[in-house]
């Protein structure tokens, strides 16, 4: 009888430790859940979705390109407040009519080729097949409405519980039970932000006359946002400083240090080219060959739309005679 009291005493104390390990490890998802819910930096449920957007040449694309997406990123998850979903990389069309810009299907192919590594970043040829050149704002429009036709409203109905379905256990009287939580599929997330990825040459661009529409600037800057790399000796902040539009947008505005220096650009890859120099390392392997095999820059290329006025101009110039004439 005795050893049978011991024997009941010892399980019932055994349940007794179980029931209140158990119970303290739901306090302690009860005080996680709890912390997220007052900390969304810290959930990345919370966090802003982004896709980065970079219009261009890419003649040809560079490692500094690819290096651009890297460092943005990295700036935009460093705020906490932002996960970058995708990249995209658009090239721009033979109807840009720039000095020196080859084919478009060629510098596709090769954008194409610098990426396939990548998991994240890829290469969008419909602004590059357009027929006419199309202003950067239409770019932007484009593949924003391209992200909200491919992701639906949020709803509870198309989440997906985070509890798999089983066998439910009996509850105890006064014992805490969560609300039932659901984790929204990637489809039923809100649409990400678009925001365009660019050089400080590209913003200081915006300065140039009848080069840019104030009014698409200002839907870039207030509608998307800029991801702006800069680098030492740049005046991208001075610039935003005296344009009073760039600064009633400033914190839509993100400049971006880079602090590794690179100096590689198109038109120095070119160069080398046209002098029979090496520009192994500069540029992806598969680009370097795929620029080798078709012997794709030459003095003759580099004279390609020589006297051509850029289509931005053509355009601007093409407005302004259609109001003299009225």
């Amino acid at each position: 009888m005795g050893q049978a009291m011991i024997s009941l005493f010892s399980r019932t104390s055994q349940n007794t430790q179980i029931s209140s390990l158990v119970c303290g490890c739901e306090s302690e998802v009860l005080h996680l859940d709890l912390w997220l819910q007052g900390n969304p930096m810290e959930n990345p449920d919370n966090k802003t979705e982004v896709v980065l957007l970079a219009c261009g040449s890419f003649n040809p694309i560079t490692n500094m390109h690819l290096r651009l997406f890297e460092l943005a990123k990295d700036y935009l998850h460093e705020t906490g407040k932002y996960n970058v979903i995708k990249g995209i990389i658009s090239p721009v069309g033979d109807a840009y009519k720039k000095k020196s810009l080859i084919s478009a299907s060629h510098r596709v192919t090769m954008a194409k080729l610098a990426t396939e590594s990548s998991d994240w970043v890829q290469v969008d040829d419909w602004e590059s097949s357009q027929n006419e050149w199309l202003e950067t704002l239409k770019v932007l429009r484009y593949h924003h409405q391209k992200l909200a036709s491919s992701t639906p409203a949020n709803s509870l109905q198309n989440a997906v519980p985070l509890i798999k379905p089983g066998r439910k256990r009996k509850q105890e009287a006064n014992r805490y039970i969560p609300a039932k939580k659901y984790q929204l599929s990637p489809e039923t997330k809100g649409v990400p932000q678009l925001k365009l990825l660019c050089g400080a040459d590209i913003l200081e661009s915006f300065g140039i006359p009848n080069l840019w529409k104030l009014e698409d600037i200002t839907e870039i800057v207030a509608n998307h946002g800029l991801v702006c790399i800069t680098r030492a000796g740049n005046n991208a902040q001075k610039f935003i400083y005296e344009s009073d539009m760039l600064w009633q947008h400033k914190n839509n505005i993100h400049l971006v240090e880079e602090w590794i220096t690179n100096d590689i650009s198109s038109t120095k890859i070119r160069r080398a080219l046209r002098r029979g120099q090496s520009i192994r390392y500069l540029v992806p392997d598969a680009v370097r060959a795929y620029i080798e095999k078709h012997n794709l820059y030459s003095p003759e290329s580099e004279d390609r739309n020589t006297g051509v006025i850029l289509a931005p101009l053509q355009k601007h110039a093409r407005g302004c005679k259609q109001e003299q004439t009225l």
